[in-house]
């Protein structure tokens, strides 16, 4: 146990977080067992480890242990947290839960058992906690943590303090908002930049960036996907084949028997794959009214800098315009494909994505275009970047 100590301190003392997430003021930290889910890459290890910070600074009542450990491979989950508990422990920190066999079990083993301790775990974006985990379905409060907006990439990149709006927050007081925020930084010119390289905390290293999504996208299909979905690593090739053709085809209507013939498998398998890249946070599915069984109308990338990364940069600016809004508004609001504008958002407005050839567009109410060179907006024309501030 106090080498785990030993290691909790060395990570805090050089844990590097320039950016408090959103996320840490939302999750309540009074329950008892809490999930923050998300994909690789968008910094889940490090919010685990301020929270502890935070909360706890180096106060032995708190641990933070990576269940990638060898020593898991013979002792349990159980056995650890009530000797931890026992020794004064109140709050147990578990990174990369899906690694541990049976880990639901045993955390739910420990909720019922333990009720003077407080569990909070990290996991991939592919599991299931709730609606297909009978173990935890009635007692996990389970947070999404995605990577960083544009707010809070551009709080980094200048040192500000900006805080989210809602959505209603946005279109009824845009102008008001981005006059304030355009009074103290000029925010087009971090856009660009943050389309291409600032959605994943890693853009801090001194790494090619590009290269390290590419990488994180490699992990993702052969670990994330792969293991937790438990498909045979031979048949990887097909689902990196078909990300990549969604990629240069993106935004896609899909054609499903096309894609199988391309990927040499069967219609079922690609609507199967399809499901996988969308768990694992590589790609979005849109659909006309609300996700359902059916094939969806239309696939995105996930995020701008995979699409970016993915496609070696050859893919132009409305599209990558189009892939931001979805991202940015997607992360706390029910999108779908829309037949008048680019999308509808929690079913009644309709919003689309614009250039200088739409600045003149006429507009209904509910209907909004999102510009990517306004500054500030005017109307229902709002500010394209002004939609990375819900979060």
């Amino acid at each position: 146990m106090q080498s785990f100590f030993e290691t909790h301190r060395y990570l805090l003392e050089h844990l590097g977080t320039p950016v408090r997430r959103e996320l840490m003021n939302e999750i309540d930290w009074n329950h008892r067992l809490i999930g923050v889910k998300g994909a690789r890459g968008v910094g889940k290890t490090t919010f685990l480890l301020d929270f502890a910070k935070v909360h706890f600074g180096y106060d032995k009542s708190c641990l933070y242990v990576n269940l990638n450990n060898l020593l898991f491979t013979e002792r349990s989950i159980v056995s650890f947290a009530d000797e931890f508990r026992k020794k004064g422990g109140k709050t147990l920190i578990l990174d990369q839960v899906y690694k541990y066999p049976e880990w639901s079990k045993e955390l739910r083993y420990c909720y019922d058992n333990f009720h003077d301790l407080k569990i909070v775990f990290s996991g991939s974006a592919v599991m299931r906690l709730v609606d297909q985990n009978p173990d935890l379905k009635d007692c996990v409060a389970v947070y999404r943590l995605d990577g960083f907006s544009f707010r809070e990439h551009l709080n980094l990149a200048t040192k500000n303090k900006f805080q989210p709006y809602t959505l209603d927050e946005i279109l009824s007081n845009h102008e008001k908002i981005s006059a304030e925020i355009s009074s103290k930084v000029r925010p087009l010119a971090y856009f660009n930049d943050y389309l291409e390289h600032g959605y994943y905390p890693f853009f801090l290293e001194k790494r090619n960036y590009s290269e390290n999504v590419i990488k994180n996208v490699n992990l993702i299909l052969e670990i994330d996907i792969s293991y937790l979905e438990q498909i045979e690593l031979k048949y990887l090739p097909k689902l990196r084949k078909l990300l990549y053709s969604i990629a240069k085809s993106a935004p896609l209507q899909p054609n499903v028997s096309r894609l199988s013939q391309e990927i040499e498998t069967s219609r079922a398998t690609v609507m199967n794959y399809l499901n996988y890249l969308k768990n694992g946070r590589l790609i979005n599915m849109l659909y006309e009214d609300s996700e359902s069984t059916k094939k969806p109308s239309k696939i995105y990338i996930q995020n701008p800098n995979v699409y970016y990364s993915v496609t070696h940069g050859d893919v132009s600016q409305l599209n990558m315009n189009r892939t931001f809004f979805l991202n940015q508004v997607g992360y706390r609001n029910d999108v779908t494909i829309s037949k008048k504008s680019d999308f509808k958002v929690n079913k009644q407005l309709e919003f689309s994505i614009g250039d200088e050839q739409s600045k003149g567009k006429a507009l209904s109410e509910n209907e909004y275009l999102a510009h990517h060179m306004l500054e500030i907006g005017e109307g229902n024309k709002i500010p394209l970047w002004l939609f990375g501030f819900l979060y």
